[in-house]
């Protein structure tokens, strides 16, 4: 028995020593201070590194000047559960690209160049808890279903963009959301920002900053004025507004009503002129008849 024991141990200390191995082949230009962490932070780098443990947990890549994440980036690193890409250059995210980790918890994608976020960015990343996104300029547009399926999700960070509206909706599928951040966009004061203002009112204690951290901007003369300072009452000229579904459901059953007063007036004069003639017939009948 010994003899074999002993023939084994070469081939038991190589698999030791790949597992152990495992996760220390840190990319150049990064830091890898333990077997599960790569901090990739201020490299100048301009592309996501190459030679990525698979078992990575953490990856730190922020302040760097990436444009662009691979659409499959996330593919192989299933254990991954924190991910910071602040401070870099990305402009757009392909839809799915983040949606491939189940894992992911954390999620920073503040400070970069992003201009919207479409439905299906990040799937249905249920284990994600915490997401920023504030601090990028020029983000004007969030995708109605982008949060759906986010049923964990705690904290969401929209502060400092370029929002002027946000339809209620892209955050009312999110049972656990605790704080979210909306402060520093230029909102503007309209019929659309209604619902949300109603939804802030009831969610005030979601809001670090409170109302008085939001501003929006009057429509009439461009003022800013603190949330704080408005109510319901403010927006009650839009109770009687339509939407521009509300015009299209009015228009289709203005134009089916139509359609269905000429089919009937169609068949009424048809069957009038039926009778009518029917009428002529039986009179001709008769008329032959006493003849």
């Amino acid at each position: 028995m010994l003899p074999c024991i002993n023939w084994l141990k070469p081939f038991l200390a190589l698999i030791s020593s790949t597992l152990l191995t495992r996760g220390q082949n840190c990319p150049t230009s990064c830091l890898c201070p333990d077997h599960h962490t790569v901090n990739c932070s201020g490299q100048g780098l301009t592309g996501v590194p190459d030679s990525i443990p698979l078992d990575v947990r953490r990856l730190l890549l922020s302040n760097n000047w990436i444009p662009w994440i691979p659409s499959d980036f996330l593919v192989l690193y299933t254990d991954l559960v924190y991910l910071d890409l602040r401070n870099n250059s990305l402009s757009q995210l392909e839809p799915g690209t983040l949606s491939t980790s189940s894992r992911l918890v954390f999620l920073d994608l503040g400070r970069n160049n992003l201009t919207e976020i479409p439905s299906g960015t990040f799937g249905e990343s249920r284990s994600l808890i915490k997401l920023r996104l504030g601090d990028n300029p020029y983000l004007t547009m969030v995708g109605r279903d982008v949060f759906t399926g986010l049923t964990s999700l705690r904290e969401l960070e929209l502060e400092r963009n370029g929002l002027t509206g946000l339809d209620v909706r892209v955050l009312e599928p999110l049972p656990s959301l605790q704080m979210v951040r909306l402060e520093g966009n230029p909102w503007l004061c309209n019929c659309h920002f209604a619902k949300l203002f109603v939804w802030l009112t009831k969610n005030q204690h979601k809001l670090p900053t409170g109302m008085e951290g939001i501003e929006c901007s009057l429509p009439q003369d461009g003022r800013r004025l603190a949330l704080s300072l408005l109510s319901e009452d403010s927006f009650r000229e839009c109770h009687g507004t339509l939407t521009l579904t509300d015009y299209l459901i009015v228009i289709f059953s203005g134009i089916s009503v139509s359609v269905a007063a000429i089919m009937t007036s169609f068949f009424l004069a048809s069957t009038v002129h039926c009778f009518q003639r029917l009428s002529k017939v039986s009179k001709g009948d008769e008329e032959e008849g006493n003849d």
